[in-house]
């Protein structure tokens, strides 16, 4: 099938992009711990959490709304984007003065302040970045968005970087990220144009605008919980613990979303297929389903218990100073399991009109978050905050989880095959890792624990022959990819 084809060739795109990204920003981001130590590394992210929950104010959800309909009708894209660039300019315009006007109201120092002022250029560019690669995905095109966020960490890493060497600190670095975001606009801009021939223009049409708001607004509630849950936290570490507790759980938080490339690569290319198999074809629909599950499970399980015997040795690569996240580290990292598979539940809820049941889940999941961190970082810092993300991941997982029979017709049994048996393995992994830890250097033991797992994981036939070929496949001719959902 085509969709099948254009799932695997895009995520075959996106997966390899977003590996060499990570890759990238977590170098970068292990410099710049070294390089300035807990506490500046603490204002650094305080300034980059706090416009980012802004920046959901200009895209309100958009980019979902944008890559949902170009894929039910490419032919509308164009005046689906200009109506849509239409409403975020004043929004930008509204965003922008709300981080100025706010963080001079807070009791934040100067440099944390002048951080944000940056910041905030990079926060109007990557909200009209996500516009133009938002209809690229409507196309099922992730080629361009995958070479580009490449780019952009390369920028990020070379100009940022060469600034601290040359002395010059913070604020070089955060222009850094604007340099990069600006040319991820330029580009995103130029491919929808030239290569999608899509006209880019301003396009105020009343009623349109209307009816995009009112598709949009389960979107836009979901998107701003979302950031508020997402980075709220680090804000209030800051208030209530200081800039210290923010760098040491940024060493946390930052491992966790740099493997989130793998969800978030198979959802982007996911998503758009789903939606159209909502209007055509139910049964694929749930099969496309399951197999996502069970790819996710595979793949979260070993690292969760690798991360979680190595955190102490993990931790060591920023240097001296950041002991006080090896336990922040192994307990958020449970949650990366429930983060995994909330990733194509959401996509699954939004794809198939039911974006308000995910905007309810995660009014409750912000909320619950909001009340537990006012409550456990004054009691345990950073630890708190990390309680926080794995009870409200559970939440999360449960709330979406609960919805998705009213959808399709789950058939659970393989997903829990696939779990005990990923279990199983990764058990195996981590007595193995806790043996040779000792003697070994720690990327020479993840690599033999990784060995052992999939070889342990294929003799329990948790996956077949038949799905390693599909993936490797998958990074050839995508025309030549077979029908094997």
């Amino acid at each position: 099938m085509a969709k099948i084809s254009n799932i695997a060739k895009n995520t075959s795109y996106l997966t390899s992009a977003l590996i060499l990204q990570k890759i990238i920003s977590f170098t970068y981001f292990t410099l710049l711990a070294r390089y300035v130590g807990p506490a500046n590394l603490g204002k650094y992210y305080v300034a980059i959490s706090f416009t980012t929950i802004f920046a959901i104010f200009i895209d309100l959800g958009f980019a979902n709304v944008l890559t949902r309909e170009v894929a039910k009708d490419q032919s509308r894209a164009a005046r689906w984007l200009g109506n849509i660039l239409a409403l975020k300019l004043p929004l930008a315009v509204l965003a922008t003065a709300a981080v100025f006007i706010l963080i001079n109201i807070l009791d934040y120092d100067r440099l944390t302040r002048q951080l944000v002022y940056i910041s905030a250029i990079s926060m109007v560019l990557d909200s009209f970045t996500a516009s133009f690669f938002a209809v690229t995905r409507g196309f099922h095109n992730l080629k361009y968005e995958s070479l580009s966020s490449i780019i952009f960490q390369l920028i990020v890493l070379t100009v940022g970087y060469g600034a601290l060497l040359a002395g010059g600190g913070l604020i070089p670095a955060m222009g850094a990220l604007a340099l990069a975001s600006l040319y991820n606009f330029i580009y995103s801009w130029a491919i929808v144009k030239t290569r999608l021939k899509i006209a880019v223009r301003i396009i105020y049409d009343r009623l349109f605008i209307k009816e995009i708001l009112l598709i949009g607004w389960p979107f836009a509630a979901y998107a701003i919980l979302q950031r508020l849950y997402t980075y709220l936290d680090s804000v209030l570490l800051s208030v209530l613990a200081g800039d210290v507790a923010v760098g040491l759980y940024q060493v946390a938080f930052k491992i966790i979303l740099a493997l989130q490339f793998l969800p978030m690569a198979f959802t982007a290319s996911l998503y758009p297929a789903l939606s159209a198999y909502w209007q055509d074809n139910r049964e694929q629909l749930a099969i496309s389903f399951e197999r996502a599950i069970n790819y996710l499970i595979i793949i979260s399980l070993p690292i969760i218990v690798g991360a979680a015997v190595l955190a102490d040795k993990i931790v060591l690569l920023f240097k001296e100073g950041y002991d006080g996240a090896i336990w922040p580290l192994r307990i958020s990292i449970i949650s990366l399991f429930f983060m995994f598979v909330n990733f194509p539940v959401g996509s699954l809820l939004n794809a198939c009109d039911a974006q308000r049941r995910n905007t309810r889940n995660m009014a409750i999941v912000a909320v619950t978050s909001i009340i537990m961190n006012l409550l456990f970082i004054p009691l345990w810092g950073v630890i708190g905050a990390s309680v926080t993300v794995l009870i409200t991941n559970i939440l999360m997982f449960i709330l979406g989880w609960s919805y998705i029979e009213k959808i399709i017709v789950y058939r659970s049994r393989k997903n829990w095959l696939t779990f005990l048996k990923s279990l199983t393995a990764s058990l195996l992994m981590g007595i193995i890792v806790i043996a040779g830890r000792a003697y070994l250097n720690i990327f020479v033991v993840t690599l033999a624990g990784g060995l052992v797992y999939f070889l342990f994981l294929f003799w329990l036939k948790g996956f077949s022959r038949e799905d390693i070929a599909g993936v490797c496949r998958s990074f050839g001719k995508a025309d030549k990819i077979i029908d094997e959902v």
